[in-house]
């Protein structure tokens, strides 16, 4: 059970890393798509600028999920031990 919820840890981690990825090369072209300071630039940065930001919490969570899955499993290998 511990070793499925470190999987998804994991996978969400990875999961969350791609999408900040995508997102920060979609930020990076939104300066090449149109001309400098219109306001189409402005509106196409804010979708990305919000899912990075997402994808950013979306890592941490998972993060954590996989620091509570080791601590679990060392506090169980502890008792065995």
């Amino acid at each position: 059970m511990i070793n499925n919820t470190l999987a998804v840890g994991v996978q969400g981690v990875q999961d969350g890393m791609y999408g900040m990825e995508n997102a920060a090369r979609k930020i990076a072209r939104a300066g090449t798509d149109g001309p400098q300071g219109s306001a189409e630039t402005g509106s196409s940065l804010l979708e990305p600028i919000v899912d990075l930001k997402l994808y950013a919490r979306s890592v941490e969570a998972s993060a954590q999920v996989v620091k509570t899955a080791d601590e679990t499993l060392g506090s169980l290998l502890d008792i065995m031990v």
